[in-house]
């Protein structure tokens, strides 16, 4: 490997926006922000929209999609010709 043209590969804490949930790992990515962790240290933190702590197929919680309520809708915007 070259030397000096490859990022430094440090400890960095993830964290969910949604559930505040977070998980240390070694990462490229950095930030100013910084948290302290479990382990007393301090660490830059990247906050990410979403996670598995917060994601449906992750939780088991899925959403339910008002299928009936589409169908009744189309039907009342198109009618009859719907039908051919």
């Amino acid at each position: 490997m070259r030397p000096a043209i490859h990022p430094t590969y440090e400890p960095v804490v993830y964290q969910d926006r949604a559930t505040g949930d977070a998980f240390l790992t070694r990462s490229t990515a950095t930030s100013r922000e910084t948290i302290e962790w479990e382990d007393g240290n301090t660490y830059p933190v990247i906050k990410v929209d979403v996670t598995a702590f917060s994601h449906p197929f992750w939780t088991g919680n899925t959403r339910v999609l008002d299928a009936a309520g589409q169908v009744e809708k189309f039907r009342r915007r198109y009618g009859a010709r719907a039908g051919r």
